[in-house]
């Protein structure tokens, strides 16, 4: 009889249910490993200082985190792969000639306090990559804009500095753009390679997409956010990227989607940073709000901030978002009926 009672007995214990041998290590050291390609090709455009900048943020992100928690008297857990991750994300959003200070105090702010302050890894509101790329963005602005060309790298000839190309459509706009790289067919083939000025491990499109790609495959992210993020900076660059060349006035429906999918920091922000696990929407219909909040403000800073790119701004905002996002989207319990009203 006892037995019998046991069988029957319904046992309620706390989400999830569902278990898979996957976990937070395995998710981490693949996302790392789906990084690599968009690393070496920033080596390959920008030389061994770019290795140098990345390792340096890295190491200090690793050496941040065992700090805090040796301090704080709790589990060293730098083997989960998660301040590798944040070094190497935080390392690929820097510039090439980024002084050495410059890694290593945004790694700090990024582990240290965006991520330990707010208990570890899992209970951080902000991107902590993200959050120490705003924090030396603002502390060294000029160091942090200072691009170089990558032809340097492979010619070994000395560095010269030049604008983004996000930076000449703002300022000089598309004829000048075009001026530089040719037509535009030449323009989209160097934008899709990499064989730009900008951030370290942003400018080769192919390389983000192949790493997007196993993470995909992967199921380790779905399409909801990076699709609803750059549809909607495709179709507000469409409608209002456009401008006369002679005027400079608006002209809606005249804008060029290809140049902002393909410049800036859009494909990592979109597939990489917009993605984190902690702070992001958990329901889907959230993620895609929260992508195409992303595409808003990353277009109207593009189109009407004082810098080039919104990407960064962009996800942040949206972070402050995340709870409010999931509280109205929350799924109902199953079985729930609403009540008519007067009953």
């Amino acid at each position: 009889m006892e037995a019998v009672k046991k069988e029957r007995e319904l046992i309620v214990s706390v989400s999830p249910h569902i278990r898979s041998e996957e976990s937070v290590t395995k998710i981490m050291w693949t996302v790392n490993i789906a990084l690599l390609p968009a690393l070496f090709m920033g080596v390959y455009f920008f030389g061994l200082r770019a290795l140098f900048v990345t390792a340096l943020c890295i190491i200090s992100a690793i050496a941040s985190e065992w700090l805090v928690q040796k301090m704080a008297g709790r589990e060293i857990t730098i083997s989960d792969g998660s301040a590798f991750l944040t070094g190497l994300l935080l390392g690929m959003n820097l510039p090439a000639t980024a002084p050495f200070y410059i890694p290593i105090m945004g790694s700090f702010i990024a582990v240290a306090i965006t991520k330990q302050l707010f208990g570890g890894l899992g209970f951080n509101i902000f991107n902590p990559a993200l959050i120490g790329r705003a924090f030396v963005l603002i502390t060294w602005p000029r160091a942090m804009t200072t691009w170089i060309e990558p032809t340097a790298a492979l010619t070994g000839l000395d560095a010269k500095t030049t604008a983004t190309p996000l930076g000449i459509l703002k300022e000089e706009g598309l004829e000048q753009l075009l001026e530089i790289f040719g037509t535009k067919m030449n323009l989209y083939a160097e934008l899709f390679v990499g064989h730009r000025a900008g951030s370290l491990g942003e400018t080769s499109v192919i390389a983000l997409l192949i790493g997007a790609g196993i993470l995909l495959y992967k199921r380790y992210i779905t399409w909801h956010i990076p699709f609803s993020f750059l549809g909607t900076v495709a179709v507000l660059a469409w409608v209002f990227g456009g401008k006369d060349p002679e005027t400079g006035k608006l002209v809606l429906f005249a804008g060029d989607p290809l140049i902002h999918l393909l410049s800036g920091g859009l494909i990592l922000g979109a597939f990489f940073m917009a993605t984190d696990y902690v702070t992001v929407p958990t329901v889907r219909k959230g993620q895609i709000i929260f992508g195409i909040g992303c595409g808003l403000i990353t277009m109207l800073i593009r189109l009407k901030g004082g810098y080039p790119e919104g990407v960064m701004f962009a996800i942040l905002l949206m972070n402050c978002f995340t709870p409010l996002i999931d509280r109205n989207l929350k799924t109902k319990p199953f079985g729930f009926v609403k009540k008519k009203e007067g009953k």
